[in-house]
């Protein structure tokens, strides 16, 4: 997989994100409401969204592969908001957009953008929300992943339990779910959506 190359979309451009992000990261990661399903507490200061900037971006672009994306609209080169990808089996894709931005299709184009750019790299991609957030999973069935299973885990560092809906695409036309969170979490179930 190649190291994040500029998308583009009719109303965004996907980038790396670059240092002088770091207070549009702070104003992406500050928000308590948009932080609300993340897994992690909203930062509270700059210097905090610099560090964040620095470790979870800067440094892992000198990786030899990746996926990671800041979402900026055209015309405002400030990142609204990001798409990621797990480096891991699970391919875990996720993102989110700031909360002046939420229902204005601004995740479904940035995600689509991202999963045709995997699609010939990858053999699946999973991802999985919150049950008390369905438009992420709306933002999932847009991109045509299919629901598989659910699962409740005691989500950390915020240490309170979460149901999760876990959806997959797969890429090569291999009919397979990824199991991994099925066999991890003991509480596991199939809904009728």
């Amino acid at each position: 997989m190649t190291n994040t190359p500029t998308l583009e979309t009719e109303r965004l451009i996907l980038r790396q994100f670059q240092p002088e992000d770091a207070d549009a990261v702070f104003a992406m990661y500050s928000d308590p409401e948009t932080m609300k399903y993340i897994p992690m507490f909203p930062l509270t200061d700059k210097g905090q969204a610099a560090a964040y900037l620095q470790k979870e971006y800067l440094d892992y672009y000198k990786q030899p592969f990746g996926c990671r994306y800041a979402i900026c609209l055209k015309g405002n080169d400030a990142p609204i908001g990001y798409v990621h990808l797990a480096d891991d089996e699970s391919h875990d894709f996720g993102y989110l957009v700031r909360r002046e931005y939420w229902r204005k299709g601004i995740g479904s184009e940035a995600a689509g953008a991202v999963v045709d750019w995997l699609r010939p790299q990858l053999p699946y991609i999973t991802a999985t929300h919150d049950v008390n957030n369905p438009g992420s999973g709306s933002v999932m069935r847009k991109l045509g992943m299919r629901y598989c299973y659910s699962y409740k885990e005691l989500w950390q560092p915020k240490n309170f339990w979460v149901t999760f809906r876990m959806y997959q695409l797969n890429f090569d036309g291999q009919d397979r779910i990824y199991r991994a969170y099925w066999e991890r979490y003991p509480d596991h179930f199939i809904e009728t959506l």
